[in-house]
């Protein structure tokens, strides 16, 4: 184990990508265990990749991608603002907003980031808002893609856990609401403090254009509920209503709103490929791991080591979350649920902590990584649009982080919050 932990740090350190890290210290352990053939890495790379519910990753990385070429997103944008953009701090408040009704078409805060950011970033700009502020305000709100439904780490940690992934992705609505009104109250308690520059915001529109603008945004706003509605009735399983979601993107996009040339699509499948095999090359490397860390009976180790410490419950969740908290920093999601979900499911499972609310626990913890330095994606993301640095954008950060920690708590210490939902239509 000490030659596992030392490579994968050492690696770390020098820069090295967190796939190659992964796999090569999964390497150095069977190396140092002896014994093993190692054949078995393929072998167990190829069957951590092969599963029906992972095929759903590809095709909400290309929904979202298509959504953002054929003119969804920015129709999103628009009509959330003639809602919400009268208000002051307005813009900042259709981020949030739009950015919680595109979390439920496409599960990834990169996705998120990009699409969003690209709109809304230069708009808020040209607004005369803080920069560093815009930056932070798309960049938190984009920790949202991956928590309301549909969720693609949602669908990791479902695979891993061997778990519903329609009551995974259930289980997130509630905290993903209470996050993004945390989100809403951070932009208006800052627009309300006195010194503080906000401009002016829009006019009201009136019903009248509130009604045009909710006509040309309709069949954006449809999408998120004919997937999750084809998810939760069962008409459909979370990997074919991705592919629905690609379908209808494609439709919308080319055949109504005329944005999406076919010359696009050769770009766009690239993108995305190039994001899945990132995904996937993380996936099959995290499950030698996985299969290393059970030979070497680190699950049991871990739950020796932390009721060792403390038997009461409310303290090794706390633990657990300050854990997660901090892989976050410098691990990726992806990375984290597949390693560490079969290490610590059968400790909280002792505990009695349901495994899906359990998975609502760890992803709102990785999630937060995507925000957080020095390996933050949605920060990189932003601070390219924005162009700023990343210590401009982390002071901006705080209170969002704040926000989203309280809600973190919430959902650890009171289970109906993540639970409620899917008891209530899933019957569990």
């Amino acid at each position: 184990m000490i030659t596992i932990g030392l490579t994968f740090v050492a690696l770390l350190v020098l820069g090295a990508p967190v796939a190659f890290c992964i796999g090569i210290s999964a390497l150095a352990g069977l190396l140092d265990q002896g014994g093993t053939p190692l054949l078995l890495i393929p072998h167990m790379m190829f069957q951590g990749t092969d599963s029906f519910p992972l095929l759903a990753v590809p095709f909400f990385i290309l929904a979202g991608a298509l959504m953002n070429a054929g003119g969804i997103t920015r129709r999103l944008v628009e009509f959330v603002n003639l809602l919400v953009g009268h208000i002051r701090g307005g813009l900042a408040l259709v981020t949030v907003v739009a950015s919680m009704i595109f979390a439920g078409i496409t599960g990834a805060a990169v996705a998120e980031a990009s699409a969003i950011g690209s709109v809304l970033i230069p708009a808020m700009r040209e607004e005369g808002y803080e920069i560093e502020f815009t930056a932070a305000v798309v960049a938190a709100s984009s920790t949202l893609g991956p928590i309301i439904p549909p969720s693609i780490p949602m669908i990791i940690y479902g695979v891993a856990a061997e778990q519903s992934i329609a009551a995974l992705f259930l289980a997130g609505v509630i905290p993903g609401l209470l996050i993004g009104l945390g989100f809403m109250g951070v932009v208006l308690r800052k627009s309300g403090r006195p010194g503080v520059s906000f401009p002016r915001p829009s006019p009201w529109q009136g019903w009248r254009r509130l009604a045009r603008g909710l006509k040309d945004a309709i069949l954006a706003l449809l999408m998120p509920g004919i997937i999750l509605g084809g998810i939760f009735t069962g008409i459909c399983t979370a990997t074919e209503a991705a592919a629905l979601a690609v379908l209808y993107a494609v439709v919308v996009g080319r055949f109504v709103y005329g944005e999406l040339r076919w010359g696009h699509l050769p770009r766009l499948l690239a993108e995305s490929a190039v994001i899945t095999a990132i995904i996937m090359f993380i996936i099959a490397n995290a499950a030698v791991f996985g299969w290393l860390m059970a030979a070497l009976q680190m699950p049991q180790k871990v739950t020796a080591f932390f009721t060792a410490i403390t038997s009461e419950p409310w303290l090794i969740l706390l633990m657990i979350n300050l854990f997660l908290l901090f892989l976050g920093t410098f691990m990726e999601t992806t990375a984290i649920l597949i390693i560490l979900t079969p290490v610590l499911l059968p400790l909280v499972k002792q505990l009695g902590v349901d495994p899906v609310h359990f998975g609502a626990i760890m992803v709102l913890n990785v999630v937060l990584g995507l925000t957080t330095p020095p390996l933050g994606v949605s920060l990189f993301i932003c601070c390219g649009i924005a162009g700023i640095s990343l210590d401009r954008i982390s002071r901006a950060m705080v209170p969002f982080w704040v926000a989203a920690i309280l809600v973190l708590l919430l959902v650890t210490y009171l289970p109906p919050i993540s639970l409620w939902i899917p008891h209530f239509f899933l019957r569990r």
